[in-house]
């Protein structure tokens, strides 16, 4: 099995390209969730329209889903067989199954329940007069989202985007079933974790597994502090 590094700092460059490029998916995955994820909770939140109950099912269903379900049925989908998939690959010249656009597109459907949840509850708890004297005072619905609800509701959609960076920290079965594990490309920390186990490469392991180990409990402390203080 080898002696044990002295210190995270000696592990393999594959090793650390393998964790910049997760830090790399979740923060992209993180953007997009905020930027698609907080309409929708809006939406989810306000609407009466029939189909709504059928979308926020959807929306969650990655959470009862096993990822390799949810993994397998996107590589079908981006297969350049299909349709969707042909369509990216006479779009924008390259294949969307095992490249890195691929990996974000599947890290947004599967973390989406992750962020649009904690959204939801946050928007949900803003109270109701603010939002009315907001609109009493002449603003439309829209710019009353942007500067009164979105403001009062920070500290739980701050939760919900962390809730999500942290997610995706931890992907393994989509992120394989999409991406497979190509150097510098799809092969994200969880894979290549998985690959130095196989080896029994136990040393690196042990340690590479103690860095993600440490990196998910701040990121859940975080988002801990973050709704005790919501509550408040």
């Amino acid at each position: 099995m080898g002696e044990p590094p002295e210190s995270a700092f000696l592990l393999s460059a594959a090793l650390w390209q393998s964790l910049a490029l997760t830090l790399r998916l979740a923060a992209l995955t993180t953007l997009v969730l905020g930027l698609i994820g907080l309409p929708l909770a809006h939406w989810l939140n306000t609407t009466r329209n029939r189909v709504a109950p059928v979308i926020e099912t959807l929306v969650t269903l990655p959470i009862v889903l096993p990822p390799t379900v949810i993994g397998f049925y996107l590589l079908v989908a981006f297969s350049p067989n299909q349709g969707f998939g042909q369509w990216w690959l006479d779009t924008f010249g390259t294949p969307l199954a095992f490249s890195f656009t691929g990996l974000v597109t599947a890290s947004v459907i599967y973390s989406l329940p992750f962020a649009v949840q904690p959204f939801q509850a946050a928007l949900k708890a803003v109270p109701p007069e603010l939002i009315d004297a907001g609109r009493a005072l002449g603003a439309t619905p829209w710019r009353t989202f942007l500067r009164v609800h979105l403001p009062l509701a920070r500290r739980g959609i701050a939760a919900g985007l962390t809730l999500g960076f942290a997610h995706t920290l931890g992907e393994f079965g989509v992120v394989l079933m999409i991406g497979g594990a190509i150097p510098g490309q799809t092969k994200v920390a969880s894979i290549a974790l998985y690959d130095e186990v196989q080896k029994l490469n136990y040393a690196d392991a042990h340690v590479f597994a103690a860095v993600l180990l440490v990196l998910s409990f701040v990121l859940l402390l975080a988002v801990t502090l973050l709704q005790r203080r919501a509550r408040v």
